[in-house]
């Protein structure tokens, strides 16, 4: 009991901690989630590794040699895991999220709403991160010489990633979970083959191939092929493309994002 008087005081003192601590540990949690699904794993790391694997050491279709092949392969993958990650498992995992309710029950805790989106984004770069270093360290096994730069690699990147990341806050916030269980999968299936990913822009016919070269996959895809496979300076028509992806696909994702 305190004496008269005096103000009680409790230790630990009660209230929301730093919002630092509160980001990281979301982004720790959501980290976690993410590489505790085998569904989530298949997709962001399996598949990026066996399409790299399989199609450089098959002759599917005319790209020359083995080691031109993992040339074209190698930043076209790249490309399709984050396309992977920040798309297509984001923007699942936010819709499944939404629907049992979770998304309601952290926008009525202390973590801002801006800040769940800014620990997602972390987990969404944790993991890019690991798949670089898989897809890169296959690609080298197999003879890989990259060129280029490194910061104009990371610019890509980044840009692909907001790109991504938010069509895929805009799928997950506006469709039902299961509609963008499909839609998602159905769109990284789509781009995998009309994206510049696997399949080189030029063997599709030239009005087809106009309307590709402006999605962010093919953008994406050909800009790091640019700097890695032809040591190109920065892409800054590839740039230009994925920031206006980004920017307007992240304002319709503020504009009609529902949290529940």
């Amino acid at each position: 009991m305190t004496s008269p008087g005096r103000t009680p005081t409790f230790a630990p003192a009660p209230g929301a901690a730093a919002l630092h601590r509160m980001v990281r540990a979301q982004a720790g949690l959501e980290l976690r989630m993410m590489l505790r699904n085998g569904e989530q794993l298949l997709l962001t790391i399996v598949i990026p590794l066996l399409v790299l694997g399989v199609f450089a050491s098959i002759e599917v279709m005319d790209l020359g040699d083995r080691e031109a092949r993992v040339d074209f392969l190698a930043p076209g993958v790249l490309a399709l895991a984050v396309i992977s990650t920040a798309f297509t498992g984001l923007a699942i995992a936010t819709g499944f999220d939404r629907r049992y309710g979770a998304l309601k029950r952290l926008g009525a805790s202390p973590l801002p709403r801006w800040g769940l989106l800014a620990a997602k984004t972390i987990a969404v770069l944790a993991v890019e991160v690991l798949q670089v270093g898989l897809i890169c360290g296959l690609a080298f096994a197999l003879g890989w010489t990259p060129e280029g730069s490194a910061p104009g690699v990371l610019l890509l990147l980044l840009a692909g990633t907001a790109a991504f990341a938010a069509l895929g806050l805009l799928m997950a916030g506006t469709l039902r979970a299961e509609a963008t269980l499909a839609a998602a999968n159905l769109v990284y299936l789509l781009l995998l083959v009309g994206g510049g990913i696997a399949v080189p822009l030029d063997r599709f016919p030239d009005g087809a191939r106009t309307v590709l070269e402006l999605l962010p996959a093919a953008a994406l895809a050909e800009g790091l092929r640019d700097v890695l496979r032809d040591g190109a300076g920065l892409p800054w028509g590839a740039v230009a493309v994925l920031a206006g992806w980004a920017v307007a696909a992240g304002a319709a994702a503020a504009a009609t994002f529902r949290w529940e």
